[in-house]
């Protein structure tokens, strides 16, 4: 890990609230706070993703990577499933649980990824926050029907609902995915413009939030080191060759797909991550003998601290490594389709294309 990894504000929170709960400090965030400034990530993050959309418009690369981020949504609670019915003993319904956990996404892990680039002054692909949506809910898919695998259906009058009641009820109607959604779709009907009366609100102050926002997930990962310890040696280590493997499927896909380094990264990211506030709550009430502190302690105790801290700038640096000569130097020269920064005005929509490339870069 580089100094300048460690010197990313959004990190050194975490890090703070990480101390703070090792050493039982009494620091502690007013209840409530947590989930409200989750919502506004959400919130902010999809305007954003839909405002860039409306700013570059909808095209064929933009749907073959949607593409693309459905299957790997798909795909990686199989692997995931395969790999811990083989190296650890956890029963079906477990291993569905913790596989859905991991074809998902953490929107936090993911802003995390944007402040990094962001203070190198990286582009990336516009449409790569829309992938953030697209991909929370088929990993839910996918853990549902690998539980219910060679099982009898449920018998005429009984509680158990059909996969397909429970995926309407739990996945596509939970609030997060609605929130995320909505929010996206807001962003792109009112374009830069509408995002620049909301710039006080929703952009901004983005930053700090996601710095309490870190500061108080260190605090939750040091309550949960119990939790650690009654993991299996054999489960940790899931928790910390998953996310590396997941990152390569990622890092793969965006080098085929022709990503910029920051896509790549983001991608990456995104297959790295693992879900620990939407896919709780979901197999919480759809897969109710899978121990949701298993699930929780793995996600967010190994792998949610690995990527941010570790992950993150280990998978920019192997974006960076895989890009060409020739992406470097569109990048340099600014082609690439630049995001409207988080922490800075969003140029005008009158502006020329070019002064809305040199916005995007600014810090």
């Amino acid at each position: 890990m580089t100094l300048a990894t460690l010197l990313n504000p959004a990190i050194l929170f975490f890090l703070l609230g990480l101390v703070a709960g090792l050493v039982k400090s009494s620091l502690r965030l007013p209840e409530g706070l947590s989930k409200t400034l989750s919502l506004y990530l959400m919130i902010a993050i999809g305007l954003r993703g839909g405002v860039e959309l409306a700013h570059v418009g909808l095209d064929g690369s933009a749907l073959l990577a949607v593409g693309v981020a459905l299957l790997l949504s798909l795909g990686l609670p199989v692997v995931a499933h395969n790999l811990l019915r083989l190296t650890t003993p956890l029963d079906r319904q477990e291993r569905a649980s913790i596989a859905a956990h991991y074809g998902s996404v953490s929107v936090v892990t993911f802003a995390a990824a944007i402040a990094m680039l962001q203070r190198e002054s990286r582009v990336f692909e516009p449409y790569m926050i829309g992938l953030l949506a697209v991909m929370e809910a088929p990993a839910i898919v996918t853990g549902l029907t690998l539980a219910r695998a060679n099982q009898e259906p449920p018998a005429e009058g009984s509680k158990s609902s059909s996969l397909g009641a429970q995926l309407v009820q739990h996945v596509f109607l939970h609030g997060s995915i609605v929130l995320l959604l909505g929010s996206f779709t807001i962003g792109w009907l009112i374009g830069p413009r509408g995002l620049g009366e909301l710039q006080g609100a929703f952009v901004v102050p983005f930053q700090g939030a996601l710095c309490i926002f870190l500061l108080d997930m260190g605090l939750v990962v040091a309550e949960r080191t119990a939790d650690l310890k009654k993991l299996r040696p054999s489960v940790m280590a899931f928790g910390v060759y998953m996310p590396l493997i997941g990152a390569a499927l990622g890092l793969s896909a965006g080098h085929l797909l022709g990503l910029s380094v920051g896509g790549m990264t983001l991608l990456a990211v995104l297959a790295a991550s693992a879900s620990y506030i939407v896919v709780p709550a979901v197999m919480r009430s759809a897969l109710p003998s899978a121990s949701p502190a298993l699930s929780l302690s793995l996600a967010l105790g190994v792998t949610f601290p690995f990527n941010v801290t570790v992950g993150i700038p280990l998978y920019k640096a192997a974006a960076s490594a895989l890009s060409t000569p020739e992406q470097r130097r569109s990048e340099a020269l600014g082609d690439a389709p630049p995001p409207a920064p988080l922490e800075a005005p969003v140029a005008p929509s009158s502006a020329p294309r070019a002064e809305v490339r040199v916005s995007g870069l600014a810090r």
